[in-house]
């Protein structure tokens, strides 16, 4: 079977433990070299070395995307290295800890979040667009969250800034079309990695159970019973970053075993 992105090149941003590492992984089994970007570069240097060990090229920097100045610098050196830029994945993020309800809140954190979540994921998109055209197919992918359709106490900060970007991605949707440029979203839920198991886990502890039943719980909330991995909800970035996904933009796809369906 042929590659899904043979030929391609990707930018993916929040590359650490989970969801970006892999997204980048797909890709580059899938055909992709691939640009990576975080602000540490621990993770980076040895993914790049497994990519590389596929046949695929590299490019990886230290990347604050709060920063207009280093998003460009590694969208630029997506072009200037690799020749082109046909995929920006945001998936850096700020998750808003601690939680507080908002009478109490900080909105300085607010706004350090805010900065992260909305501007962030636009300034890298930004730097991206003039290459994303060049390319004539180009896409941007927004990594979104479940948390915008089921809301919780306390998760205000985390919440409203990842509901700012659903509606940023709509109407890039609309201005980025006539360019060949489709804009989408993907929403995870409960992705089962370090952080999910951490948590699951001091469930468990606080209440004096097993993890087992934690998980279980938690997972009986879901339509198919089960949390999802990184790997698996990589898939949907796949898709939208395919030609699998041409006459589409503007589309949010719910990633998360059914723990949410229903309307907006």
């Amino acid at each position: 079977m042929a590659e899904m992105l043979a030929g391609k090149v990707a930018l993916v941003s929040g590359i650490g433990p989970g969801l970006g590492i892999e997204i980048a992984r797909l890709y580059a089994r899938e055909g992709a070299d691939i640009v990576m970007g975080a602000r540490r570069t621990e993770v980076m240097e040895p993914l790049a070395a497994e990519i590389e060990a596929m046949g695929r090229r590299t490019v990886w920097q230290s990347t604050d995307i709060t920063d207009p100045a280093q998003c460009q610098a590694l969208a630029d050196a997506a072009v200037e290295k690799l020749g082109r830029l046909d995929v920006c994945v945001n998936n850096a993020f700020n998750d808003g800890f601690p939680v507080v309800n908002v009478e109490n809140a900080d909105l300085d954190r607010w706004r350090n979040v805010f900065d992260v979540n909305f501007f962030g994921s636009l300034t890298m998109t930004r730097a991206c667009i003039p290459a994303l055209r060049d390319s004539g197919a180009g896409r941007v992918i927004f990594i979104n969250t479940m948390s915008i359709r089921i809301r919780q106490a306390g998760w205000g900060a985390y919440s409203s800034s990842k509901a700012a970007l659903e509606n940023i991605t709509k109407i890039l949707a609309k201005e980025l079309g006539p360019d060949g440029i489709r804009v989408n979203s993907v929403l995870p839920g409960y992705i089962f990695a370090d952080a999910v198991r951490n948590f699951l886990q001091g469930q468990a502890d606080a209440r004096g159970v097993d993890y087992q039943a934690v998980y279980d719980e938690t997972a009986g909330e879901t339509a198919l019973k089960y949390l999802p991995d990184a790997a698996e909800i990589a898939g949907a970035a796949l898709f939208f970053a395919s030609d699998l996904s041409l006459p589409i933009t503007g589309a949010s796809l719910d990633v998360n075993a059914g723990h949410w369906i229903g309307g907006a």
